[in-house]
């Protein structure tokens, strides 16, 4: 039983910390459509920011419901991230007492 445990701590790290990644992701994308640095009539790149969007929006939705943006700046991916980190620490301190 024990190494199934840590097969499935090692999962859910692993899907936690893909998630920042793609928020990361999902936030620059949204700069790089607000300064216009991207074509947005490019398939790939409309395809890409459609997928992200996609995956991050229904956890950044009721955060944003939450906190207000600040000078037009959306803070909800921080605190996102910042959650998932409190998660992953949690269960990196509590994983050696379930093995």
């Amino acid at each position: 039983m024990t190494p199934f445990l840590f097969a499935i701590y090692q999962v859910v790290d692993l899907i936690l910390s893909l998630f920042v990644w793609l928020l990361i992701a999902s936030a620059i994308m949204s700069w790089l459509f607000a300064f216009g640095v991207v074509n947005t009539r490019n398939q790939f790149v409309r395809m890409l920011a459609e997928f992200l969007y996609r995956i991050t929006e229904p956890v950044l939705r009721p955060i944003r419901g939450l906190i207000p943006t600040v000078g037009g700046i959306d803070l909800s991916p921080i605190v996102v991230i910042i959650a998932i980190f409190f998660i992953r620490t949690l269960l990196q301190g509590y994983v050696p007492y379930l093995l």
